[in-house]
């Protein structure tokens, strides 16, 4: 399958390339199947094609616990982008800002939720009460609070249901913003936009991944990025969504 578009940022199919090809790498010691690079250049990516299947909860369980091996590959700090990547990174369409942390918190607050939540509150599709509580939110990510001490993961960063595609060797992952970051960040954003099995996956995960007994409180913090990305780039009933969240943690 060939995805073309002249028109796209440069780097834009480069760092895709890097991210499958770093995501893969984990797979040869247990981690997610991911959809093979076949060539990459300005303005296109081929990959191999992939078929279809309904998905079962045997395929559920599996890719949890691999979806785990993969995020313990680990990168080199949080906010990093793939080794062998271009230097720049993509979630969407959007610019994903890297960088280089030894704190999750002040990582995720700095590079993941102000530069999005700043963006939609200008273009008015966050209040101004809404930003402010992302703001103090971010005032405690920088503390550490929410830092659990575990080293940065090789997360997929945009794990909508849409980029698992399920066939007949398990669930396959498509389409990254790969980086450097928290492994609980892909599970918050599966449980945003649902998943198949969502349960089993979770359980899964959490049980090879030794997560602390409340680490699903945390989840909606976590999914403060991907609601803020979609509400700079979808409109403002995602940023209403980000306000119901954010107003938890404040």
């Amino acid at each position: 399958m060939v995805k073309r578009n002249p028109n796209a940022p440069a780097g834009f199919f480069d760092a895709e390339a890097a991210g499958l090809k770093w995501l893969a790498a984990a797979h040869t010691v247990g981690g997610a199947r991911v959809v093979e690079v076949l060539d990459s250049g300005p303005g296109m990516i081929s990959l191999e094609r992939l078929t279809e299947v309904s998905s079962t909860t045997k395929q559920a369980e599996e890719f949890g616990r691999a979806l785990a091996v993969t995020h313990a590959a680990g990168a080199s700090s949080f906010g990093v982008g793939p080794d062998d990547g271009p230097g720049v990174a993509f979630i969407g369409r959007q610019m994903l800002p890297l960088g280089s942390f030894s704190s999750w918190g002040q990582f995720y607050a700095e590079l993941r939720l102000l530069p999005y939540a700043r963006t939609a509150h200008q273009i008015g599709h966050l209040s101004a009460p809404a930003f402010r509580h992302v703001e103090l939110i971010c005032e405690r990510l920088g503390t550490g609070e929410f830092d659990d001490g575990g080293l940065s993961a090789r997360i997929h960063g945009d794990l909508w249901t849409g980029n698992v595609l399920w066939t007949q060797g398990g669930g396959t992952l498509i389409d990254p913003a790969a980086h450097g970051g928290h492994g609980q960040t892909d599970l918050a954003m599966l449980a945003l936009f649902g998943a198949p099995h969502l349960s089993t996956i979770e359980s899964a995960y959490a049980e090879t991944a030794e997560l602390p007994a409340d680490w699903r409180d945390r989840t909606g913090v976590h999914q403060l990025h991907p609601l803020l990305v979609h509400a700079v780039s979808h409109g403002p009933s995602y940023g209403i969504a980000a306000a119901d969240i954010a107003r938890r943690y404040v």
